[in-house]
């Protein structure tokens, strides 16, 4: 998977090369292109390693709480301070269901198995999640992340009845769009496992030549997860950044999403 990953970056920038000469140079907020840092599953190593660096770089990510998740409820404050430092605090659903029908799904528990739900219920539960976010930091704008990227429950996308409720829902599609062409129903996201610093900043780099987002997915950040990045690799993803602000715009999924609706608008 890795070489496929690494075959994949090195096609990116011969194409983007060509097919992305003509894109205006700083059309991401002034910078040649967005970098948005998102965390799912609300995890304790989040508030316990990530926050802490994030903050020392003078970064915001979005962190996708599930709602029924015991680091929620037992670290609300907590969460509550990290959504006053200006991270998102986004909706992962209730108690995360995916998809078991698919191959490689066996280790979803049938209470979670979304090919079993009705869209009233899917619906219902994010509603819901969405009520203990805003009780925990007051906030009505986020944005949404689909469990394992299932956007459809027997073939219907479930998120055409939450358009209302989201700015955005992040999927899990590997791919560069331009600005105008991004579908704010589902995001493309770059998720990552066991990936090096130096993996992660060629995907930036090739964001960078397609003038497009890059929406990064972590788990585990130094454990914490069974899909994990190393704390030192996110660190030097983290400090490229850092010497690279001039040109890249790091920014929580809500204020990139809120940034690719106006500009989708007016133009």
């Amino acid at each position: 998977m890795i070489k496929m990953k690494n075959l994949w970056i090195a096609c990116c920038f011969l194409l983007t090369n060509s097919a992305y000469a003509q894109t205006p140079d700083r059309q991401w907020n002034g910078k040649r292109c967005a970098v948005v840092l998102t965390y799912d599953d609300a995890l304790n190593i989040h508030l316990d390693k990530v926050i802490p660096m994030l903050d020392a770089f003078h970064f915001r990510g979005t962190f996708y709480l599930i709602g029924s998740s015991s680091a929620v409820a037992n670290r609300i404050e907590e969460w509550r301070k990290a959504a006053k430092e200006g991270h998102e605090l986004g909706n992962h659903t209730l108690t995360h269901p995916c998809d078991a029908s698919l191959p490689g799904r066996g280790w979803v528990a049938s209470e979670n198995d979304l090919s079993k739900y009705t869209i009233q219920r899917a619906v219902t539960e994010i509603k819901a999640t969405n009520v203990l976010l805003e009780a925990i930091d007051g906030k009505t704008e986020r944005t949404f992340a689909y469990p394992c990227g299932d956007l459809t429950i027997g073939g219907v996308p479930f998120y055409d009845n939450l358009k209302n409720d989201f700015l955005a829902a992040r999927g899990a599609e590997p791919e560069f769009d331009q600005l105008k062409e991004i579908d704010l129903s589902n995001v493309n996201a770059f998720g990552e496992n066991q990936s090096t610093a130096e993996q992660m900043i060629a995907e930036v780099k090739a964001a960078e030549t397609a003038g497009s987002v890059i929406v990064f997915i972590f788990h585990g950040v130094g454990g914490g997860h069974g899909i994990n990045v190393e704390l030192e690799e996110h660190r030097k993803l983290l400090e490229y950044l850092k010497q690279r602000e001039k040109d890249i715009w790091v920014a929580p999924m809500v204020e990139v999403a809120k940034y690719i609706r106006q500009q989708q608008q007016t133009h």
